[in-house]
């Protein structure tokens, strides 16, 4: 065997031992966040604590992989996490494929239970009647510029809804979090 198929097999095994950790690292993080989430009353969802923990990361972060890159990954770690005591049903204004959609996955992450709703008012009465626990709303978006219904309902209800403001992509898009009760 040539020394490159050496290396190259001793570099796959180094990265299988890697994945193996990872994996193990895992399942050892959703141990102890469902053992955290038995402790609290309410919404496990804590917006402040997630991103009190990916400043952390980021901060912490040598590299090579860069800060925001590191950040998404841990952000859907901490959404898997969520999904094992509740998911997080999040309403927005859809159709699916909307910067909405893309904005409130981006948030929350992909174990989020995405609800889309016909209107802005719908996502607001998804929020208020506890079908959703959160929702997603556009204050501005390109068709129509500022949504000014959004920002009509927002002071009338619990802050549970996160304004967005989508630019020409889903990567563009911009989602302040509420925070939650």
């Amino acid at each position: 065997m040539s020394d490159s198929k050496s290396e190259l097999e001793r570099l796959r095994a180094a990265i299988d031992r890697v994945d193996d950790g990872i994996l193990e690292s895992l399942n050892e993080r959703a141990r102890l966040a469902r053992a955290i989430g038995t402790l609290k009353v309410g919404q496990a969802y804590r917006p402040e604590r997630e991103a009190q923990v990916l400043t952390r990361i980021k901060e912490k972060n040598p590299g090579p992989l860069a800060g925001e890159t590191v950040a998404l990954l841990f952000r859907e770690i901490m959404s898997a996490c969520l999904a094992l005591e509740r998911p997080i049903t999040v309403a927005y204004l859809g159709p699916k494929g909307t910067f909405s959609e893309s904005a409130a996955l981006k948030h929350f992450g992909l174990a989020a239970e995405a609800m889309p709703a016909a209107s802005i008012d719908e996502v607001f009465r998804a929020v208020e009647s506890g079908a959703a626990d959160f929702g997603v709303v556009p204050v501005e978006n390109s068709t129509e510029s500022a949504v000014g219904r959004s920002l009509d309902l927002m002071p009338q209800t619990r802050p549970r809804i996160s304004p967005t403001s989508a630019a020409s992509s889903p990567t563009a898009s911009r989602s302040r979090s509420a925070t939650s009760g």
